[in-house]
Parts: C-alpha cells; structure tokens; sequence
C-alpha cells in the first residue's frame, strides 16, 4: 500500500467513506470520520480551506492529495471529488493505522 488513493479505495470497497466537502464536513464534525483526504487542486480553496483544522480540533488525521480527479475515482465516482472521509476502513484497518503513524 503505497498511496492515500490505493488506500481510499480498499476502504471503498470493504468500508464505508463520505464523498464531498459537506458530507465530509459532517463526518468530521460528528466524530464518525476516521482519516480525511482533500485535493490541493480545488478552485476556489475557501470550498476545503476548513478541513485541516476541523480535523485538528478533532484529532481526525488529514493529508492533501494532488488531484481531485484521482480522489474520486478512488472514492469510486466519475468526476473529480474535493475531499474523501473514511468512516469505516474495512479491509484497510492496516494500512489506514500506518498513515496515521506517518502524519502524526
């Protein structure tokens, strides 16, 4: 497991994820997020400027990728996609605890 994307899939397709800044801004909020992914390619920057420090309030780890198209088609939808939570990791347990180590 080497990418954020390859992990966002496996928990796509054993777990469960939110998809997009408002549900995703939820998720946080609620506490349900377990690790958040948002695109540093989003126009304009204020739609997931909120994000990182939501998920430092909340101790969520959080990382920036570098394209919103390759965070939805992992997240398993057609279109580019601003930010990916993982509610449920699934199959990713794993993977997900060591990007978690690697962001702290």
């Amino acid at each position: 497991m080497n990418s954020v994307y390859e992990l966002i899939e496996k928990a796509r397709k054993t777990g469960k994820l939110e998809k997009g800044t408002n549900e995703v801004t939820k998720a946080i909020e609620r506490g349900t997020a377990k690790f958040v992914a948002y695109a540093n390619d989003v126009n304009p920057k204020e739609i997931i400027q909120h994000l990182p420090i939501l998920c430092k309030e909340k101790k969520i780890p959080c990382i920036e990728v570098d394209k919103k198209d390759k965070l939805g088609v992992a997240a398993g939808i057609g279109v580019g996609c601003a930010s990916v939570a993982i509610i449920s990791p699934g199959d990713a347990e794993k993977e997900l605890e060591s990007f978690k180590n690697k962001i702290k």
